[in-house]
């Protein structure tokens, strides 16, 4: 009994006690779901994994790399440009809706709202990285999900069809329409 005591307080090779075992487990899993995710608005060069060595503050082996596919190497999140890391938070934001929704039936999260974020990529001939997001958003649309956007990007607000503009004013704001809404 001490000796499996033990192991589940983490005296194991892999010094994880079995609760951030688990926790393992189930990160796994959205990271997976958000690699699914990642993939398409990187072209395919990035893949998020956990940081088994990990250390800092957090538990060991609940952090987060990026392989890249470029030098073939795991690097940190820190290393990622301001573009790069939005398109890795709003993966991974998608990941854990994907997971949460096949871990549960009954849950559907059918919305998502992004506030900002878009300035951060580039947008060099149709071919950069905010075409690529606009690309993956756009497919959420045509599976039934709902996107809300919050930009000042004239091109991401020219490249979607309905909206609104809030105008600020002495007295308060306006919302006027933008397309069909």
């Amino acid at each position: 009994m001490r000796n499996l005591a033990a192991l589940m307080n983490g005296d194991n090779t892999q010094k994880l006690d079995l609760e951030t075992f688990a926790i393992g487990a189930m990160f796994d899993q959205v990271l997976d779901a958000a690699n699914l995710r990642l993939g398409p608005m990187t072209a395919n060069r990035y893949r998020l994994e956990r940081d088994l060595e990990g250390g800092g503050r957090g538990r060991r082996g609940l952090g987060i790399q990026v392989f890249d596919i470029h030098t073939g190497k795991a690097r940190p999140t820190t290393t990622l440009s301001g573009g790069e890391t939005f398109i890795a938070a709003l993966a991974l934001a998608l990941g854990l809706a994907d997971a949460v929704e096949s871990a549960s039936g009954k849950i559907k999260l059918d919305t998502i709202f992004i506030d900002e974020g878009f300035g951060s990529l580039d947008t060099e001939s149709g071919s950069g990285t905010l075409e690529q997001v606009l690309q993956a958003l756009s497919s959420l649309v045509s599976q039934n999900r709902a996107v809300g956007l919050i930009s000042h990007v004239p091109l991401v607000q020219e490249a979607i069809p309905n909206g609104f503009y809030v105008r600020k004013h002495l007295a308060g704001s306006t919302v006027e329409t933008r397309g069909e809404v």
